[in-house]
Formats: structure tokens, sequence, C-alpha cells
């Protein structure tokens, strides 16, 4: 169960030291990082969230890729964090190890499946953690815990050492509190070379998006465009209805019906759609690689996760070609399959985040940008909490 001293984010604790000399100046040297229960570490069991996983499968014999990069370049790591089971879910809970504490919001969930690795963060118990992000399972919990998560390409981190939810969508994504050891971790999982920040030529902010959000919009999208207009001019912002862009440049969409969303100012129809090949796709995966042994071992389920994971062990492989198309078209029209979550401060004693995307392959690009937005976007949550009062 959960231990209340560090906020039941961890499922197991040790010391991994930096594979390097203590006399090198290496970019993560000082740090310390814990680790998802998801990533291969030579000696111990992944435990998937799940003791019946755990019971199942033998220690790794070999350590992720990611895992090795960041204790290369000179962190320390501190241990295991508590996920949802089989990374199934994005609210936080686990049945058997406990829903770890959200710092920001005690009485509300941490949100998931990488909870552990957020709570981790967000109660400075370590600098940065490693997560995996398939449908928003590093940026939901940054969100929920008012830190920094990032989601790169896909493809861009190797996921080898990693157990697969849907690896069509998967990526191992990353926590920090500040943008600057967020960027440090970055350049080293992405193996990136120190540049100088590159000026956007233009930001666009998805109008249709802030109308769904239970906040008054304008206390997120001012935030942004004063702190855009002070550091680049307003003249690079731009506005769009994404539903709409999604519409006329996914065309293999029609196959999907989206939630009929009604008394919305703009379409937000076809993102619904979009949301539904998304999850027939994860569901589909998730069955390959996981559901055999869902059938044969029967494991003990949290409630909510025990459902969806045997609607997607009897479901039928429906349109997934289709899925692809959608997730390929996508990739073409919108370029932004990237996407980091940045708190802006909170409302009504909640966080509130805001995620901005780059086109596939802008990881550094975009690492670089929140890094130069960050301090000014802190200048604005501060009036904007201050007006509010």
């Amino acid at each position: 169960m959960a231990d209340e001293s560090d906020y039941g984010a961890f499922t197991e604790k040790f010391i991994i030291q930096p594979s390097s000399s203590p006399d090198q100046e290496l970019p993560l040297k000082g740090l310390t990082f814990a680790v998802k229960d998801i990533f291969d570490m030579e000696g111990y069991v992944t435990g998937f969230g799940n003791p019946d996983w755990a019971r199942t499968h033998p220690a790794a014999t070999s350590t992720a890729p990611a895992v090795l990069a960041v204790l290369s370049g000179g962190a320390t790591c501190m241990g295991r964090t508590v996920m949802d089971e089989m990374a199934y879910s994005i609210n936080g809970e686990n049945k058997h190890y406990g829903t770890p504490t959200n710092i920001c919001s005690p009485d509300r969930l941490p949100g998931g499946s990488s909870s552990g690795s957020a709570v981790a963060v967000g109660g400075m118990l370590v600098d940065f953690s490693l997560g995996t992000d398939t449908g928003g399972s590093v940026r939901v919990p940054a969100s929920y815990c008012g830190i920094l998560g990032f989601r790169p390409s896909h493809g861009a981190v190797s996921t080898i050492g990693v157990i697969p939810l849907a690896q069509s969508l998967d990526t191992v994504g990353w926590f920090a509190r500040d943008a600057d050891i967020l960027n440090r971790v970055g350049r080293v999982l992405l193996q990136l070379p120190e540049v100088e920040p590159v000026k956007p030529t233009h930001i666009t902010i998805a109008e249709d998006c802030f109308q769904l959000l239970s906040i008054p919009s304008q206390r997120v999208t001012s935030v942004i465009i004063k702190s855009v207009e002070k550091l680049f001019g307003g003249h690079i912002l731009k506005y769009v209805c994404l539903g709409d862009y999604v519409k006329d440049n996914v065309p293999t969409l029609k196959h999907f019906k989206g939630e009929r969303l009604e008394d919305q100012e703009y379409n937000v129809a076809p993102l619904a759609a979009l949301s539904s090949a998304y999850r027939l796709l994860e569901r589909s995966e998730f069955k390959n690689n996981h559901g055999e042994w869902v059938s044969i071992v029967k494991p003990d389920l949290g409630p909510g996760i025990s459902e969806r994971v045997w609607a997607a062990v009897r479901s039928t492989d429906e349109n997934i070609d289709v899925c692809h198309s959608v997730k390929t078209e996508l990739r073409v029209a919108l370029t932004a399959l990237l996407g980091v979550s940045i708190p802006l401060g909170t409302y009504d004693n909640l966080p509130v985040s805001v995620s901005l995307l780059a086109k596939h392959g802008s990881d550094g690009f975009l690492l670089n940008l929140v890094e130069t937005l960050y301090g000014t976007l802190k200048e604005q949550i501060d009036v904007a909490q201050e007006l509010s009062y």
C-alpha cells in the first residue's frame, strides 16, 4: 500500500548511482529521478502496476535505454513509482498500491497512468521522473499536479524495455518542476545538441478546444497571449477552429461517429470522432499485446480497469486499418503529435495547465520555447490570479 511519507508515489525505493565518473561534468549531474513501474531495470521485476503481473514475470535481464540514458547523463535513480494497472487508465488510482496524493489538491485524483512519477516530482521527492504517454498519461497527471510534463514525438525516444500499451501511440515522457530541468532531460533522452532558441514564426490558438474548459477560457488564453505578445509580438498569434481543420484535412475520419455535443459555438464533433478512432486503435493493440495473458491469468484488477481490460480482450478488430489511416492523415495535416503540459497557476484552488504542440520531430525547438516562455508565463499568472481575487 501507499507510503504516506512519500505521498504514496513509490512502489519500491532503491538507489542506482549514475553510470559515470563523479568527476565528469554531465548535463544531469546531481539530479535525482524516479521511474514508472513500466520500464525494465536489470535485476528488478517490472510490475506494470499489478501484483499478478509481477508474480508471473521474471526479473528484467537488461535496463531500458531511456533509463540508461539519464543514468549516463549523471542522474541518480531513487526507485519505482506507482502507475495505473497495465497503464490502461487516466485517473491515477491503483487498487493494490494505493492512489498517490495529489500535492496541489489532496482530495483530488493525481491523474494517470504515470501518477506516481508526477507526484514524486510535485512532492519534491525527486528532480525529474520518467513516465509513458499513450493518450495523455504524462500530460494529464502533469496538469492535475501543477508541474511540467513532456510527450515527445512518437518514436523519438526508444521504447525498448518498456511494456507496451499500444505501440502505435506509446511514447516515453518525463516530468519536471522547472523548464530548465525539463529541457536538460529532454536533450539527454532525445540526444540533441545544445542550440540557441529559435524564435517561432507563428503560434496558433485552437479556440474550440479552449471553449470546452470548465473554467473561463479567458483565464487561460489571456496568460498565453500576453506572454507571447511580450516576448515575440502579437503579430505571430493566429487562431483556428481545430475541429473544422480536422474535418477538412482528415477525410478517413468520416468512418467514425463522434459524440454529438450540442450547444457548442464551435464544431468539436470531429475531435470526438478522432477520440473514438484513438480508443479503437488503443484497444486493439492492448488486446494483441496482453489479451492472452489476461485470459490465462485472470488477474485481480481494480474497478474501472477490470471492465476496460475485459472489454478490450473480448473485442473484435474492426476498422483498425482505417484507424491507422486516420493517424497518418492527422500527422500530415497537423504535424502536431508532440505536446508539453505547462502549469498556469490555479483557479478555485485547483491547478490549471495548457498544452503546447509543435510539428512532429520539433522536440528541441519546443523544449527551448517552453524554457523561453516559462518565466513570462509565471509573471502573467501572478497578474491573472491577483485580478481574480
